[in-house]
């Protein structure tokens, strides 16, 4: 092992013995290259408790300094986006310019919380009584936690700490054991650019961390991404113990294409949307829903593109896809090619064995995989696959690929290809999922808006960023104030004036 990597606790590395750590893996080469520390609820305590203390100055702090903070820790991690693309590239797989991108993404939303002056702003009422005045105001709720996934380790942490951090919170983070590193370096970043000690901290662990955080009293907020399974657990567990929760689930996001559609514009969008971070995404397309009679064409197009896709390590200069984020990882998802088979699919494009760029060596390889003629009641429909395998559904009509896009459970993200607006008005109307697009494949909203699906893929009430992220990480407080008529006092040197 080259490296260990252990919690960031009160503005520091933490200096404490660990008690059990994980395996962190490089997934091209399949080599074992490190340790991550895993957290009992000895350092869950330490995390909390210096985020509780650190909590009564950072929500004092004046809203100009909380905004310099931001700025400054904007500006670091713009400069050093290439270093934390390649240690997101390291331990997760995906390739440098996709980790790049994310790192873009997850700074669209420190942009946003740097204008948290604005977005606090409350509401006032002059006179709702003889000289009274009511107003709210906006307030931290104190410590909140995140608990997120492998698949973007630096882009979904920033989908919750800059906005709860500009909101006076203070935070633990509790990102994925699998790729750890990112979290640590945001960390000093954090430091560097002057944030107080304590009001940012890193928690590594499994199951034993996230249940001590979700058990822990002095814990207000938990937000989390991940699978659907795990996101019910995480809202009835925090809930119940008092927390404001939002878990953001699984998904099975579908895309339909109606006869009318641009077909080389589809089959991009399907290949780019489906294949893109070896499907490891939750915005992936992993449902092509083509309507009669474009079906053989669709899938046709998209077999070309396939075929020119480069697979290859996260840092060589040609590879357009790397490995997947572990070995079982892999062998599951290969799995539901010859089970899709067995069900009655057709293998269009088999993944088990890519060409790779500088040699497969004992890397966690899967090429991109395309299964046609898949029926609502295979597993490969059904599950959340989460790698590159793209499902090819034919409908006989826009009526019946919507209800079959609507009863699934997962209502996460989907798009519709058309030329014809008001097909596409109808569907936006009438689709029950939570993120759509109209000829985009990945509707992932701006900051400024909030992100999060419907059904299966919520648990809360509450989406990530936007306003949604400021409402969820402050409590509303409302004033009613009386103040004594000055006139009715003593001495009045001020100008007379009438009225």
């Amino acid at each position: 092992m080259s490296r260990r990597v252990t919690h960031w606790i009160g503005g520091k590395p933490y200096d404490g013995e660990p008690g059990r750590q994980g395996d962190i893996y490089e997934p091209a080469t399949g080599r074992l290259a490190g340790a991550v520390d895993l957290a009992g609820q000895a350092e869950v305590d330490a995390a909390v408790a210096a985020a509780k203390q650190a909590f009564p100055g950072w929500r004092d702090t004046s809203l100009s300094r909380r905004t310099a903070v931001l700025f400054a820790f904007r500006e670091l991690v713009a400069r050093h986006r290439d270093e934390l693309a390649r240690l997101i590239s390291a331990e997760h797989g995906k390739v440098v310019p996709d980790a790049a991108g994310e790192v873009t993404r997850g700074l669209e939303v420190v942009e946003f919380a740097c204008g948290i002056p604005h977005l606090l702003k409350g509401g006032f009422s002059e006179n709702v009584s003889s000289r009274v005045d009511a107003y709210s105001i906006l307030q931290p709720v104190g410590v909140a936690a995140g608990i997120t996934p492998f698949n973007f380790p630096a882009m979904v942490p920033m989908w919750m700490f800059p906005v709860a951090i500009a909101c006076g919170n203070t935070f633990v983070l509790k990102p994925s054991e699998k790729d750890p590193s990112a979290s640590v370096r945001i960390a000093e970043l954090w430091a560097e650019a002057g944030l107080p000690d304590g009001v940012f901290n890193v928690l590594h662990g499994d199951k034993a961390a996230v249940d001590g955080l979700l058990h822990h009293l002095d814990v207000k907020a938990v937000s989390f991404v991940g699978s659907t399974p795990i996101a019910r657990y995480i809202y009835a567990t925090a809930a119940a113990n008092g927390k404001r929760v939002q878990a953001l689930g699984g998904a099975k996001n579908h895309m339909l294409v109606l006869p009318d559609a641009d077909l080389d514009l589809a089959a991009d969008a399907a290949v780019s949307a489906g294949f893109g971070s070896a499907g490891e995404r939750c915005m992936a397309i992993s449902v092509v829903v083509a309507v009669d009679p474009v079906g053989d064409e669709l899938t046709a197009r998209i077999r070309e593109r396939v075929a020119r896709l480069r697979i290859g390590p996260g840092d060589h200069p040609e590879a357009e896809m790397g490995p997947l984020v572990t070995r079982a990882h892999r062998d599951k998802v290969a799995s539901y090619l010859d089970g899709a088979v067995a069900q009655g699919a057709t293998l269009a494009v088999d993944g088990r064995d890519p060409e790779v760029l500088g040699g497969a060596g004992d890397g966690f390889w899967l090429g991109p995989a395309v299964l046609d003629h898949v029926t609502p009641d295979m597993d490969a429909y059904k599950d959340e696959i989460f790698g590159p395998v793209l499902s090819v559904v034919r409908a006989g009509s826009y009526d019946a690929a919507m209800e079959l896009i609507s009863a699934n459970p997962y209502g996460n993200g989907t798009a519709i290809f058309t030329d014809d607006g008001g097909a596409a008005r109808r569907f936006q109307n009438e689709v029950e999922v939570g993120m759509v697009g109209v000829n985009v494949p990945i509707p992932v909203p701006m900051a400024y808006y909030s992100f999060g699906g419907w059904k299966d893929s919520l648990f809360g009430d509450s989406h990530a960023h936007g306003m949604e992220g400021v409402h969820f990480y402050t409590r509303t407080k409302a004033v009613t104030a009386r103040w004594a008529d000055p006139s009715h006092r003593g001495v009045e040197l001020g100008f007379p004036a009438g009225g």
